[in-house]
């Protein structure tokens, strides 16, 4: 008993080891400002998201199937290889046109990643007959991805202060990237899933037949659809936005500054200075140990509103509360509340997350989670595929034309997202107690 509780322990550790170094991602805190330093608009950096949203959506579902049919340990090791190729190529481009294939890079990374290895956790689980546990055991899981979220922000500061040159920390981010493919080569194989041990399929084919049954069920089943509806709407909308935090956080410090201490117009290269570097080191270190707690709540917002439909809906009317707050400050000026708006979805969307995947694995065939939660990452990728341009393309115009505000078409498109699904929900409480009577 002590020895099976011993490798249970190990087990555990191996998922949060798998977060704390996925999310060592020197580079994020300061992504945005790294590709405004090449003169981008937002419109070309949020084609440049969209690129990457594109390149996942082509390949999120087939690669689901992939993790299911053939082992979803190797589909995660060719994923941090797709990773470091990335990594490698932002470090090392002369001219920004090689972001787009980096960015198709990173998309490969993503979708032979996403929903693969929360399926293994879940198949783990089942294994151990510990499957009331999911939200709990998730819930810690992605906490440690936020705390090694935490620890990136700070080692991050110290590389761009050192160096002076965001690229590097593009190459120092594929170090553990490695050392979280030597982590994978030790789960155990019962993990790679049910049908990685039949007969090899013509792989064409199997992905192809596959893929249209695992998204016509997900299509057919009314929760499964509400809850990939909802990831568009959430997920999609806050992946586009996320990153307006940086310049945020950049234009508040550089106005803070220049109109106490520097006679020069905050003109200069915001993300150059080392006032900017430390405060968003500071915010996003903060962020996202906020983050990492906040996802260990999840469980008990679950048992507070009694159910995790119920706990989710009261989310959603403080996600379509932050997003109106959003345009009201940033029309009255306000930099500072967006920013701090921008940090609470952030913290809030660790909450829902969990319990977002639980809901999903209430419905969906155990044999095909991965296929499934690749299907719910594809639909949020593609919600952000479309929403990334249209922001950034609004905020250029606001700008240009001398409109009110800088950052508040982020919160007229998140607040519609979040009406429509209160909206769509209630729309299915009110026909369940229909059917109930």
């Amino acid at each position: 008993m002590g020895t099976n509780a011993a490798q249970l322990k190990i087990m555990i550790q191996r998922f949060c080891l798998y977060g704390f170094l996925k999310n060592q991602r020197y580079f994020e805190p300061y992504f945005m400002l790294a590709l405004l330093a090449h003169e981008l608009s937002f419109f070309w950096i949020g084609m440049l998201y969209a690129c990457r949203s594109i390149s996942m959506n082509v390949l999120e579902i087939p690669s689901g199937v992939v993790a299911d049919s053939w082992g979803r340990r190797g589909c995660m090791i060719f994923s941090f290889l797709a990773y470091i190729a990335s990594f490698l190529l932002f470090g090392l481009a002369t001219h920004w046109l090689w972001f787009f294939p980096a960015m198709v890079l990173y998309g490969i990374g993503d979708s032979f990643r996403t929903g693969t290895h929360k399926a293994m956790i879940f198949e783990w689980l089942r294994q151990q007959g510990r499957e009331e546990e999911k939200t709990r055991i998730y819930g810690i899981t992605r906490s440690w991805s936020k705390f090694g979220s935490a620890a990136s922000a700070i080692f991050a500061a110290a590389f761009v202060l050192i160096t002076g040159d965001y690229r590097k920390i593009f190459l120092f981010a594929t170090l553990p990237y490695v050392l979280n493919i030597i982590n994978f080569l030790g789960y155990p194989k019962s993990l790679d899933g049910a049908h990685a041990q039949l007969p090899a399929r013509p792989i064409f084919s199997a992905v192809v037949k596959d893929a249209i049954v695992g998204l016509k069920n997900t299509l057919k089943i009314r929760p499964l659809r509400q809850l990939t509806f909802e990831s568009m709407a959430w997920e999609g909308v806050l992946q586009a936005v996320k990153d307006y935090l940086q310049p945020a956080l950049a234009a508040l410090f550089i106005f803070a500054t220049w109109t106490t201490v520097s006679s020069q117009a905050p003109d200069d290269s915001a993300q150059q200075n080392p006032g900017v570097v430390i405060v968003i080191a500071l915010v996003y270190t903060l962020m996202f140990l906020a983050s990492g707690l906040a996802s260990r709540t999840a469980h008990r917002w679950v048992a507070r509103f009694g159910s995790e439909a119920n706990a989710a809906r009261r989310l959603w009317f403080w996600n379509f509360a932050l997003y109106i707050t959003l345009i009201g400050f940033d029309l009255w000026g306000s930099t500072a509340v967006v920013a701090a708006v921008l940090i609470a979805l952030i913290v809030l969307q660790n909450v829902w997350r969990p319990i977002l995947i639980s809901r999903f694995d209430q419905y969906a065939d155990p044999a095909k989670g991965a296929t499934v939660l690749s299907i719910e990452s594809q639909s949020q990728r593609f919600a952000t595929f479309l929403v990334a341009p249209l922001v950034g393309w609004a905020i250029d115009h606001v700008a240009t034309h001398g409109l009110p505000g800088s950052f508040w078409p982020i919160g007229l498109v998140g607040a519609i997202a979040a009406l429509a699904i209160l909206i769509s929900s209630s729309s299915d409480d009110a026909r369940a107690d229909q059917q109930a009577a």
